[in-house]
């Protein structure tokens, strides 16, 4: 049987627990297999694809996800837009945890990645000015409101190698350069989707402050405990937000 789908979802199992009538399959590809098998459960009247980026056990870290693979698999299913939900470290002091920032820009700081489908022969220089769907961006921006959720409407997020967590240094820089948030896998997964013409949206849950507040305030550097915990806590909104954007798109 050949599977198809209307939206895809870079999430965990977590998301499609609850629902009935969920067929899980395994996709080949040709930049390999994707981080884990695909979930495609039929949501108010749409397939939707569900893809944990780190796998169910969290078994790849930030540089070492399948991102061609998984972008590429959603490709196979035909998907018309991504939903690509993530954790995000605060850059700035009035964007606190639990906070949703929908992000339309980021800057790339990692380095040894698999980034383009284009490697040859077939060569193509693509515009990543606006690497985020506005369409999709304004659908879970007002989704965010319609359920009472504090939402960033712009933010960029810098994208660091991991899996450390930034310096002191590091953050300062990264705040002083008026960015917003930071996280470890928004890129190249929003490029990829570019060069696939996918379009995609980011929803970015803030789940700490950045280590560089902590010189000028009173707030601990980031654990992973205390994302977890922050996470743990907000899940259900993300859940509710991405849910309600499928009924929407």
């Amino acid at each position: 049987m050949e599977y198809k789908a209307d939206i895809g979802v870079f999430g965990g199992s977590g998301f499609y627990s609850l629902l009935e009538g969920v067929n899980e399959i395994q996709i080949d590809t040709p930049y390999g297999k994707p981080s884990d098998s695909i979930a495609i459960a039929r949501i108010h009247g749409k397939d939707v694809a569900f893809l944990p980026r780190h796998g169910k056990d969290h078994r790849y870290p930030p540089h070492k996800i399948p991102y061609r693979a998984n972008i590429y698999a959603m490709k196979q299913l035909g998907v018309k837009a991504l939903i690509s939900p993530c954790s995000c470290g605060s850059l700035q002091k009035g964007i606190k945890p639990g906070d949703i920032v929908i992000t339309d820009q980021f800057v790339d700081r990692t380095y040894g990645r698999e980034h383009t489908f284009f490697d040859g022969p077939i060569v193509k220089h693509m515009s990543s000015a606006d690497p985020y769907d506005e369409n999709l961006r304004g659908i879970a921006i007002e989704t965010a409101r319609d359920l009472g959720i504090t939402v960033h409407e712009k933010g960029t997020i810098v994208v660091i190698q991991g899996p450390r967590f930034s310096t002191k240094a590091e953050s300062h820089w990264f705040t002083a350069m008026g960015w917003q948030v930071v996280n470890m896998t928004q890129f190249p997964e929003g490029y990829l989707a570019t060069e696939q013409e996918i379009p995609m949206v980011n929803v970015a849950l803030v789940t700490d402050y950045d280590a560089g507040l902590v010189a000028e305030e009173d707030i601990k550097p980031v654990t992973m405990d205390e994302v977890l915990k922050v996470f743990n806590e907000n899940i259900e909104n993300v859940k509710s937000l991405i849910f309600k954007m499928i009924e929407k798109i």
